[in-house]
Formats: structure tokens, C-alpha cells, sequence
């Protein structure tokens, strides 16, 4: 029976904060810390994003859905602002915008890559 190191799976606070860059597309005002990353999708399913005060990220779909937290701030989508301590589970095929006038941090388990929309 194979022993399991839970220190191998824990991400201590030490991350810093990266820009979010996605595909050579810089989101200014946005930066990421990536909890987990998936080895078979190659890439991260599980981030804080933290946003300044202003920033936004585009209109774009969730294919898989995705569940958002709000550990800090208030957040925009669409027309509807999430406070501090909200928790919002989108279905697969979701589509909306993201921004802040406050800035916020937020805990986001994204399941499949988002797609950006025109």
C-alpha cells in the first residue's frame, strides 16, 4: 500500500502574484497565482485572480462552467455585483464579462479553458 505525502499537494502562501497572460494577451491590472495545475490538460484549473481597481477581462464563454468565490473586494458580472464572501457556480456554456471598480481577489476552479468572444 503506497503511503500519501500530503505536504507533496499543499501550496503555501510563498506564490507571488504573476501577471495574467493568456495566449501573448496581457490583461493589465490582473494578476494570477495558480493552486493547482492539471498535467492532463496542461493547465491550471484552480487560481486566485486579483484584479485592480478598473481592471476588467473580456466577454467570453465557460465550456465547463466554473465557480467563483469572492475572498476580497467586489466583483462585476454582467449586471450583477458579488460581495466579499459570495460563492457563484456557473453552469457549462455560461457566457459573461468581469470587472471591478474596487478591485477584488477572487478563488476561481475553472474546469475547462475559457473561450473569448467578439
Amino acid at each position: 500500500m503506497k503511503s500519501t505525502n500530503i505536504s507533496d499537494y499543499i501550496v503555501r502562501n510563498s506564490k507571488e502574484w504573476q501577471p495574467l497572460i493568456e495566449k501573448g494577451v496581457h490583461y493589465h491590472g490582473i494578476s494570477v497565482v495558480s493552486l493547482h495545475y492539471d498535467e492532463t490538460k496542461q493547465r491550471s484549473t484552480t487560481i486566485l485572480l486579483k484584479f485592480d481597481p478598473g481592471a476588467a477581462y473580456p466577454y467570453h464563454n465557460h465550456p465547463g462552467g466554473e465557480e467563483i468565490y469572492v475572498l476580497k473586494g467586489e466583483v462585476i458580472l454582467e449586471d450583477t455585483t458579488l460581495y466579499q464572501g459570495d460563492y457563484l457556480y456557473t453552469p457549462p456554456g455560461f457566457k459573461h464579462s468581469v470587472t471591478t471598480k474596487t478591485g477584488c481577489i477572487l478563488l476561481f476552479i475553472i474546469p475547462e479553458e475559457v473561450e473569448l468572444l467578439n
